[in-house]
Formats: structure tokens, sequence, C-alpha cells
């Protein structure tokens, strides 16, 4: 077994990492240099962390107990769903509804996932960390099926029988005995099912499922198809206007001169500068535009580090309390490598990249306002073309601030709303439609507090979308990282001893899944130059490729086939399942690198989640450009829910993972972001795709594991592995072909 006890990370894993960039720092946003201030709106300072801390974590909330809160049956058997989860590409929507279908035993179509709206959902920390599956999966399992024996007590009552003797089908209770049956909605009459759910719930076993566990088409999916869906950038209403937020030259920089009066030029513009805020709004969207470049700003950008001599900085540069870093240690690492027949000690690098979001960051925002006897209704529904609101009575007005943003935690933003302007919760609504993906990019709510400030200068609804550059500039990055291995062998191949220290990138899946007694694993926090959060996969990647990479260069120390040399070392059964799995699939047995094709292999594990990973890949003897081949992935999870979402899941994550195994990484110097646009920033196309096949195991003996991120792990070590088979030389820094055009 792994002998690395993953529970002294469990604090900071939640966590990842601290949005730590000295430019972030509120007290610099607020300094006053030469009669100047700085204009940018200043994010809480760790707020971009996993866990929401700063936005509200799990203090003071509690999943409600109550039937209703989760689960409306309407008066036409028709069925609506409640949750805090976000739909943002991964297909939550359909797994969710998929599982709620099974044990009310309803169809499928009959389910409407209401998601992602403050007003009406349960409170939830967020969407992240491949926590939707896992945890939010058996929640509405419970209740789905805690409502399904209500309906059959309530069938039980009505006909004065055993309810024992009833069963459930297509919206129905069936009296077997008598042939006789009543639909959900006659029971319900379309009103809220009255029960606390508590103790055990009988839940559907894998193995009887028929709807989960199924090929079921994605929920809703014809409307992204045919453009009908609204995204945050695509909302509107009535009388809105289009905002834009004046942002400094640099990281850290402070105004020395400023003229606004270019801004009244425009015609329907208006300034607003509030303190350390200034913006614009206009009739429409080039107009906000073209006022915000009618102010004439100077700035003063202090001299920051750059790319070149990044890791050094990072390794020489620990954040404060770096002492309480979590570490491993097992054994006697010291002895063991005194006695190791062969010993291998590198290091190994990753560049900060972006998340780069097909849309960036958008929010409108709407000020209102309620009367007390009005508070108990939604002040606006899901939909935000129907403004109805029902009848207003007389009393004192109060404030309302609803928002429409694309956020991966929407009471997190709503928090930071309720922060910004002093509100309580009940004077704040965040609505969520499904937005243009994030990974892991958009837990924070800057857009949202920026909207919020224009709209409520100027009295009407505002929007906000974030340009290009200001995503790439003011957003966070995946952090970058220096990795440092030491390890020590048996002659045979044995691992004795595991010495491994990870610089800023972050401490998931850092600890070894393979079998060494004697252990040193730490993490260590750096001063991050750069604004630096969560992304789709943490530092699981980071940490996969230095292990996975030294893996193998042990592998061909021992003079060891890679995967014999992994399965010598590795005792996990669920790991060294996959692993024999891809390699089957791939023909690995049989695969041969020469000088221009090489084969690698690689494995992982991460929330639950068992991956392996074989890469072919191409290298022209010219002119030395990577082509990646075909892709062969493993994956098991557990019992699987939706097998195509899972497979989309999965080959979506090789595609990403080709920009940050091969070209993806930002170029910075003296608080600037120097490829701050597409043109510039590159990320894989299609001619950079493979042949991709996914191997399914489905576990159905076992819970079901979240997919979203894992799945991103084997690509970059298998693809680096690959290189050397075919070349001799080993890539030890992401990305690996960063001039591959």
């Amino acid at each position: 077994m792994n002998p690395f006890d993953s529970s002294l990370l469990d604090p900071v894993l939640e966590t990842e990492h601290s949005t730590n960039a000295a430019q972030f720092d509120r007290r610099d946003f607020l300094r006053l240099l030469g009669g100047g201030l700085l204009v940018c709106l200043a994010p809480p300072a760790a707020i971009s962390q996993e866990s929401g801390r700063g936005g509200g974590g799990w203090s003071g909330h509690e999943l409600p107990k109550d039937l209703s809160a989760w689960i409306h049956i309407d008066a036409d058997s028709k069925v609506k769903v409640f949750t805090g989860k976000v739909e943002v590409g991964q297909n939550i929507r359909t797994s969710l509804a998929q599982q709620v279908a099974e044990e009310l035993r309803v169809p499928f179509d009959s389910i409407t996932m209401i998601m992602g709206d403050t007003d009406l959902v349960p409170w939830d920390m967020g969407t992240f960390g491949s926590r939707t599956t896992p945890t939010m999966g058996p929640q509405l399992r419970t209740m789905a099926a805690a409502a399904r024996e209500t309906l059959i007590e309530m069938a039980a009552d009505r006909w004065h029988i055993d309810k024992a003797a009833l069963t459930c089908d297509d919206c129905k209770i069936v009296d077997p005995k008598t042939a006789r049956t009543i639909s959900y909605g006659e029971l319900t009459r379309g009103e809220k099912l009255v029960k606390t759910v508590s103790g055990e719930v009988h839940l559907t076993p894998p193995a009887q499922w028929k709807i989960a566990g199924t090929l079921v088409p994605k929920a809703e999916g014809r409307d992204f198809v045919t453009g009908k869906h609204k995204f945050p950038s695509d909302i509107t209403r009535p009388g809105m206007m289009y905002g834009a937020v004046l942002r400094p030259d640099g990281f850290n920089a402070t105004l020395s001169l400023i003229d606004t009066t270019g801004v009244g030029r425009i015609p329907g513009a208006k300034l607003v500068q509030d303190g350390d805020f200034i913006g614009v709004v206009a009739p429409d969207a080039y107009s906000a535009q073209k006022a915000l470049a009618a102010i004439e700003a100077r700035w003063k950008v202090p001299e920051q580090p750059s790319n070149q001599g990044l890791f050094e900085y990072l390794k020489n540069n620990p954040e404060p309390g770096a002492d309480s870093a979590p570490q491993h240690v097992s054994g006697n690492v010291a002895e063991a490598f005194a006695s190791a027949d062969i010993k291998l000690d590198d290091q190994y690098t990753v560049e900060y990249i972006a998340h780069a979001p097909l849309e960036p960051r958008a929010a409108v925002a709407e000020w209102t306002d309620v009367h007390p006897s009005d508070e108990s209704l939604s002040p606006h529904p899901a939909n935000p073309e129907d403004d109805s609101r029902g009848p207003r009575s007389p009393g004192t007005p109060k404030v309302k601030l609803t928002v429409w943003t694309g956020t991966q935690r929407p009471f997190g933003v709503r928090d930071e709303l309720m922060q910004a302007f002093h509100l309580s919760a009940s004077q704040v609504r965040v609505i969520q439609p499904d937005m243009g993906s994030g990974y892991g990019g958009k837990h924070t709510g800057e857009a949202a507090i920026e909207a919020a400030r224009l709209a409520k200068a100027v009295g009407k609804p505002v929007k906000v979308v974030w340009t290009r550059q200001d995503e790439f500039t003011w957003a966070y990055l995946r952090p970058a990282g220096l990795i440092e291995i030491r390890a020590g062998l048996k002659r045979d191949g044995t691992l004795v001893a595991w010495e491994y220290h990870n610089y800023n990138s972050g401490p998931a899946a850092m600890g070894t899944y393979y079998n060494v007694p004697n252990q040193l694993v730490q993490f260590h926090p750096s001063k991050s130059p750069l604004r630096q959060g969560s992304y789709r996969g943490l530092a699981s990647t980071a940490n996969h490729f230095a292990r996975e990479s030294h893996m193998d260069a042990l592998a061909h120390a021992a003079n060891m086939d890679p995967l014999e040399f992994r399965l010598k070392n590795l005792t996990d059964p669920r790991l060294r399942a996959v692993l024999q799995a891809a390699a089957d699939k791939f023909g690995w047995a049989q695969a041969k690198s020469s000088p221009t094709c090489g084969n690698g292999i690689a494995c992982g594990f991460d929330k639950g989640g068992y991956v392996a990973t074989c890469a072919e890949v191409a290298i022209d003897p010219a002119t030395k450009k990577i082509h990646i081949r075909r892709v062969v992935q493993a994956w098991e999870c557990g019992a699987i829910v939706n097998p195509d979402g899972l497979k989309n899941q999965l080959t979506g994550a090789i595609v990403q993972g080709i920009g940050g195994a091969l070209f993806e990484r930002i170029l910075f110097s003296n608080g600037k972001i120097e490829n701050a646009h597409f043109v510039q920033y590159r990320v894989p196309r299609f001619s950079d795709t493979s042949q991709i096949e996914i191997v399914l195991l489905d576990r159905k003996d076992l819970p079901s594991a979240g997919a979203g991120e894992t799945g991103l792990v084997g690509l970059a070590p298998a693809v680096g592995n690959a290189i050397f088979a075919a070349t001799g030389s080993r890539p030890r820094s992401m990305p690996m072909a960063p001039d591959n055009s």
C-alpha cells in the first residue's frame, strides 16, 4: 500500500494557493504617490483558492435537510431539482439529473435542473475539485430516494394499504395487486413535499441502475447547438448600459497624471470615479471602449521580476509561514540513499499559464428597490428577459442587487458583493447562466463588482465584459513551480529512497503512490511575482509531470522497461489495472521507438480517479517539431454515471493538456504580461490534436468519483517520456517545446 499519508496535506489541499501577488495587495492599491491614485479594483487576497477561503467556506453553513429545498414536483409530475453546483461545460446538468431520475423513477426528460441561483438553491461552496459527482451526486440521490419513499407513503395512506406493497415507475405509484396507479402530480398537487430527511435512505445500487450509468444525450444540448442558450456575455436588461474600467499599465503601478475630459466628447458616455475606481458607461460596448480610450493616464510602474531567473526567485523567496508547509517523512532517507545502488537527482519546472477561457469574465448588474413585503419574492426570475415581480405593497424600500455572471462560486461571489457594498445576504442575488468555460479560473467576482459599482453610480443596469487583454493580465494564473527530486534504487530496480521538494506550484497529488519505505516529501510556498490561483487539476499536473518523468528516468537507469519498472514498485490494484489497460490498448509490448517516433507511458491518481496514459510522438528530423500522433488513456473512477460525458471530459482534458505540455506559458517582465493576446499566447489548434482512444473501467462496486480534473495529468509526462525515448534527451520543463509552431 502507499505509505504516503495524504491527510497530512488536507489543510493545504483545501486551499491550494494563496493568491499571493504583491501587485494585488490592497494597501498598494490605496497608496497615494505624487497626488496620483491607483485605479484598479483589488480583489480580496485569497478568494481564488479552491476552498473559497476569503469568500466563505463551510463555516456557518449547513446543508438543509428539508426535502423541498432540493426537489419540487409540479402538478403535471414534472420535477425541478435545485443545486448550487453550476454547469461550466463538464455536463453535470446531465449526470446529476440522471441520478435523480434513477432514484425517483421518472423519465430523464421530466427533470429540470435549477443551478447556481443564490435566491433559489441551497448554499454551496462552489463547483471545483471534482467534487460534484462524489458529493452532490449522493446528496441529490438521497433526496430523490426520500421523495420516492414519501410519495409511496402518501399513496399508501390514500389507499389504506401497506406501503411495502407499492412500487413506482414513470412518475406514478403502482399497486401491483390491483393495477391501479396515481401520478406524482396528483399526490403533490404542485405543493411542497414536507419532510425532513435524516437517517439512512435506501439508494439504488449501481449494478441496478437503468438511467444512471447509461448514454444519455446532453441535457438542453439543442440550445447550445442552435445558439439559443444565453451565456453571461449575452444577457441584456431593459435600459442596460455598457461599462469599461480603467486599468494600470502594469502591476503595482501608481497613477501620476490623469485627464478625463475626453469622456464627455463621446455621445452618451459617463465617467464614474469612486476613490481608487475609475470607469465609464455608455449606450453600447463600442462607445464604452472609445470613452475609456479617451482617458489620458500616465503611470509609474516599478521594476519587478520577469521570466528570467523565475525559478531561483521562487526557491529563494519563501512565503511567510513556509516552515509550517505540509511534509511527509517516513523511514530514514539519508541512510537509504547511502546504501542505494542507483541514485538520480534532478529538477523540473513549470511556467505560469493562463486559463484562456473562450468567454472572458462577464457580468450584468442591476439595482432595484424591494419593499419589505416583497422580500419573500424573487426579485427577478431565472429568465432575465422576464421582469415580472408580482404586486408591490406600501412600505420602506430595501435595495436589492442582482448580478448575472460566469462563476464557479455563485455564493462566494455573493459574499464578495455583500462585503463590497455592505449588504445582507437577502439583498444580493447572483445568477450563473452556463458560462463559456472556467477551468478553475473564475472563482472570483471582479467583473461582478465592477458592473455593480458602475450600475450603482448611473442608476441603470450595466454590463461589463473583460477584454482578452484584461483576462490575460488581471485574472489569476496557474502557478509556476520548481520541483526537486532525489531517488535511490537497489540494483534490481526496487525503490528505497525518495526525496521531493515542490516550490510554489502546490501540494496537490504531491505524494508518491509508489512503494518507497524511506521518504521526505515537502511543499514550500513562495512569494509569487504574479497573481496565482486555482487551475484545472491544481498542482497535480506539475507533480505528475515531475514524478512520472523521474520514474521514467529511473527505469532507464535500472535498464528496465518503464511499464515493468512501475509495476514492480506499485501494489495499488486500481492503479495497476489502469496501467495494464492503457498498455494493452496501446500495444505497449510491441511498440518500438526510433529517432523520429517515440512512445511514452505515465500513470497517476488524484481526487478518487485513477489514470494511465500512453503517447506516441513524432519528431521531424529537420525542424525538430513535435507532433503527438496518438494518445491512449485508461480511466477508473468507481461507478460511471454518464459514460459519454466521461469520455468527453477525458478527451477535452487531453486536448487542453497539449497546450500546457508543449507550448503554453506566460511571458512577463517589469510588471507587464508580454503575450496578452491569442496571437501571442499559443493554445492547442486542430492541427495539434491527435488520435485519442479512451478506455473506461467501470467499477460498479465502488462509489463514483469526479472526472473533471485528473484526466489532465497523464498527458505531459507520457509525451515527455516519449520524446526521451525518441531523442535520448529528457524534457524537464513545461512547456517542453515553447517554440513549436
